[in-house]
């Protein structure tokens, strides 16, 4: 299983929330952050937005804030919603499969198992436990203590 790039920086952007969970956050400056596009990660913002993961805030001191508590966001649900979609082989996909061997096929029901325990770990954690090193996370950032953010 490989997870795409929409949900990699989504998790990155809940994360920089995350760190900042009194604070909206800008697109740019998370985008600055990550070295990713803005566009990009506008559209994740909104997909998060769709997901009730994160709330948007416009104005000039607008930007993304969590919508949850860190501890109430799960990865597993996370990756779900912004994954289109799942299918790790066409016979996955019952409407598009073509494989004639699907309604008997062992190497499908592996991978049915292998995609739910994939699955099921990530359904173990949230964004809580992936933030927990706060310190470190903020230095890798740039991020101040807020404290000396207004002087940034």
């Amino acid at each position: 299983m490989r997870v795409t790039l929409h949900t990699n920086h989504a998790m990155r952007l809940l994360m920089y929330c995350a760190l900042r969970p009194d604070e909206p956050v800008s697109i740019a400056r998370v985008a600055a952050a990550y070295n990713i596009s803005e566009n990009h990660l506008t559209k994740i913002a909104q997909s998060l937005a769709q997901g009730g993961f994160v709330t948007t805030v416009r104005g000039r001191t607008g930007g993304v804030i969590l919508a949850k508590r860190p501890e109430d966001i799960n990865v597993g649900q996370v990756v779900r919603t912004t994954e289109e979609n799942l299918d790790l082989t066409e016979c996955f996909a019952m409407m598009t499969n073509t494989c004639v061997l699907a309604p008997e096929c062992e190497f499908r029901q592996i991978l049915n198992k292998a995609l739910s325990a994939f699955m099921a770990v990530l359904d173990q954690y949230t964004l809580a436990d992936l933030v927990h090193k706060r310190d470190p996370l903020k230095a890798l950032l740039g991020l101040a203590p807020l404290e000396n953010q207004a002087a940034q």
